[in-house]
């Protein structure tokens, strides 16, 4: 293999690492995490929800998210294309969020899907967001029947990931 095309990979599986910082860090509600994952000064847009800086993202999902009970977010089908210290890239994103019970006991399953569309620079050797396009392909609402969920899993530095992955946490460093 070239030393281009060693590059290029070594590129995007760091594109995708911030990625995958970026669904731990909101479902694991580490705030730190999820600000790194933009540049500062990036911003993002979610069609119809947010528009704004990044880390203002961040600020306004946290909220959202802090009035769940549960929530998880998975990134695939992930396309790079990059150009030098820039790239672009397209991610399909599943976000699940189960609501707090109301009055009546009563919960909702919140099932949204759809792609993001970043843009990316590396600077000072660090890939992060320039600017994010949320685009929202399909969603669902539905009465939540709960299931199991393992004693392990929690929102915090109690899920067992943070033993498992001590360095991964911005917390832990």
């Amino acid at each position: 293999m070239s030393d281009s095309g060693l590059r290029a990979l070594l590129d995007q599986q760091a594109i995708r690492d911030v990625l995958s910082r970026y669904c731990r860090g909101l479902d694991r509600m580490d705030k730190e995490m999820a600000y790194a994952v933009w540049h500062d000064g990036g911003t993002a847009f979610y069609d119809g929800i947010f528009e704004g800086t990044g880390r203002g993202f961040v600020d306004w999902v946290w909220t959202a998210h802090e009035a769940m009970e549960r929530h998880s977010h998975q990134i695939t089908n992930v396309l790079i294309e990059l150009d030098g210290d820039r790239a672009s890239s397209e991610s399909y994103v599943t976000v699940v969020l189960w609501t707090k019970p109301d009055a009546a006991g009563r919960q909702r399953e919140l099932v949204g899907r759809g792609r993001y569309l970043d843009r990316w620079s590396r600077r000072g050797g660090r890939w992060a967001i320039d600017h994010r396009i949320h685009l929202l392909d399909l969603s669902s609402s539905l009465p939540l029947e709960r299931a199991d969920v393992s004693a392990g899993s929690s929102r915090d530095e109690r899920d067992l990931s943070f033993a498992l992955l001590p360095m991964t946490g911005a917390r832990s460093t």
